[in-house]
């Protein structure tokens, strides 16, 4: 929808006048999801289990934070360069390398041009012929699986997938690219894996109201990891908890209707999801604040750095523990 208080680009956040005015129904959704997720619990951990510490970082485009807090494993979810070039890539494993954690994971965002064979024949010549990158101890997946132990916390283990497709938003020389709307994602991540990393965010959570890939938000209702880390959309960066459950099937399905200010007033279906999202809410806080009940659920951390697009490391790693 045309309006002059539309933002300048898709990725710059929008203001609530401009969210107001493209569907008040979707507004008042969002409100209410937003209040419902505030006063729900935090997931608990596992009895008897010590936590495990993860730093979550994401989007540094050659760029290095002026602090990285300690913990047990370290994941940046792409994003590690601007160019893509093995150069810049280098660069930032060799600082990564140089961090204290345990276990450093690693997965390419769209700027790493390199790292996927399409996109790399954009590159000059002299920057990739010879080329080659020393990973050192870091863990690099892309489109696969790895399990980590942690004999500090009695030889936990922890289960985690990275893959670095997104949906298109730029010319070839952006990595890992598939077209919007195309399902890139179906039953490609294993099943029982505890932290699922990505470049993409899902759709509907932390992805700037709509860039994220509905296709993955599928994926993420099948598999249901503890821990989802992104980054791509800097200005979604920040928390949330899915809980796998009517409340949240209800607010994604009204988020999924038409926009409009005149349509999405006489939405019939969209003012259903508004009731069945408030009602299912609320009786989800009644579950869990009186009667002690606890959902399955999943943390997701936009674990962006760079602020927006200013090209500034303004936002600071994130940390949380499972």
């Amino acid at each position: 929808m045309f309006s002059p208080f539309a933002p300048p680009s898709p990725f710059e956040p929008p203001s609530l006048l401009y969210l107001f005015l493209l569907s008040p129904p979707k507004f008042l959704l969002r409100t209410i999801h937003g209040l419902i997720s505030l006063l729900r619990s935090s997931p608990s951990l596992q009895a008897n289990l010590l936590p495990i510490r993860v730093v979550c970082l994401s989007d540094t485009h050659c760029r290095i934070p002026a602090t990285v807090p300690d913990g047990d494993l370290l994941i940046h979810a792409g994003d590690l360069t601007q160019a893509g070039t093995p150069k810049e890539i280098q660069a930032q494993l060799d600082w990564l390398n140089t961090l204290p954690h345990a276990h450093k994971m690693v997965i390419a965002g769209n700027h790493d041009t390199y790292l996927d064979p399409r996109s790399r024949t954009t590159l000059p010549s002299s920057d990739v012929e010879g080329a080659s990158l020393d990973w050192g101890n870091i863990h690099y997946l892309q489109h696969s699986t790895t399990t980590l132990t942690f004999p500090t916390h009695r030889n936990r283990t922890l289960k985690i997938h990275g893959a670095p497709q997104i949906p298109a938003c730029g010319g070839p020389e952006f990595a890992f690219q598939y077209p919007r709307g195309q399902d890139a994602w179906y039953d490609t991540v294993s099943s029982g894996v505890d932290v699922l990393v990505t470049h993409t965010p899902s759709k509907h959570h932390l992805d700037l109201y709509g860039l994220g890939c509905e296709h993955l938000l599928r994926e993420l209702w099948r598999v249901k990891p503890r821990l989802h880390i992104f980054g791509h959309v800097h200005a979604g960066r920040g928390k949330e908890v899915l809980y796998w459950d009517d409340a949240q099937k209800a607010f994604e399905d009204g988020c999924s209707r038409p926009d409009g200010l005149v349509w999405s007033m006489v939405d019939f279906w969209l003012w259903i999801h508004v009731v069945k999202t408030l009602w299912h809410g609320v009786s989800s806080v009644v579950w869990d604040r009186v009667w002690g009940g606890e959902a399955r659920s999943t943390r997701l951390i936009n674990a962006s750095v760079m602020y927006i697009n200013t090209g500034q490391l303004k936002n600071a790693p994130q940390v949380v523990e499972i």
